[in-house]
């Protein structure tokens, strides 16, 4: 899914923000999806349901969570309180689980160039996910989601064509394919939050970003850019 907004000229920089375990606690939700399951299915059909999503996740590449609602349908045709665990999934407060400053961050640096909302995901959950939680008006609309975003480098710079990007990522996979495509152009910044950024072994396996910080709060202490560096 993709905003099909484009800038007329060239921006000076581009700040581009992924949302799960960046802006939004998605571990957090996923925790609260699985206890709601277990207390309202029980915890074999709470595990059913996340076999079947996580079998999804890597077929699909990206967390489909109404997909794995209709595969777990499959084996339970008769349950009605499958009417309740879609309701908790489309009705959930997401807003809640922004991570604390995520929305100054936003407004700073909105001040200096546009922010856009760079995600992977479905076409459904996912724009539902970013609208409720206020990302998507925080944003003014600036929201592209991908099956898979760093592939999509060449379509995001069509739409929002800048002379500098910054990529705010919990994923250094995500943060060091985007560098390998648009080098000096991107810089990178990678907030330790969330169980991706906090895995050892994940975090090993890639280069360092550009900029460290532990908390997506901590950048609302910018107080510019200069060059594609950050100033403090």
């Amino acid at each position: 899914m993709t905003n099909a907004t484009n800038l007329a000229a060239p921006a000076e920089i581009v700040f581009l923000f992924d949302c799960d375990n960046t802006l939004l606690d998605n571990d957090r939700v996923q925790f609260d999806l699985q206890t709601h399951l277990a207390q309202e299915f029980g915890e074999a059909n709470r595990d059913r349901y996340w076999q079947i999503f996580e079998a999804l996740r890597v077929e699909l590449g990206y967390a489909d969570y109404l997909g794995a609602l209709q595969r777990y349908r499959l084996g339970a045709m008769n349950d009605p309180r499958l009417l309740q665990m879609s309701a908790f999934l489309v009705d959930y407060p997401f807003a809640d689980r922004l991570y604390p400053g995520a929305l100054d961050v936003l407004a700073r640096f909105g001040a200096w160039g546009p922010t856009v909302i760079l995600s992977d995901g479905d076409v459904v959950f996912q724009p539902r996910k970013i609208q409720r939680s206020g990302l998507w008006d925080a944003v003014e609309g600036r929201v592209l989601i991908y099956i898979h975003k760093e592939k999509m480098l060449d379509d995001l710079q069509l739409r929002y064509p800048a002379r500098h990007y910054v990529m705010v990522d919990d994923k250094l996979r995500i943060l060091a394919a985007m560098k390998s495509v648009m080098g000096e152009k991107l810089s990178t910044v990678f907030p330790r939050q969330g169980h991706y950024a906090l895995d050892a072994g994940e975090v090993a396996a890639y280069p360092e970003a550009d900029f460290t910080v532990e908390c997506i709060g901590e950048l609302d202490r910018v107080v510019g850019f200069r060059d594609g560096v950050i100033v403090w």
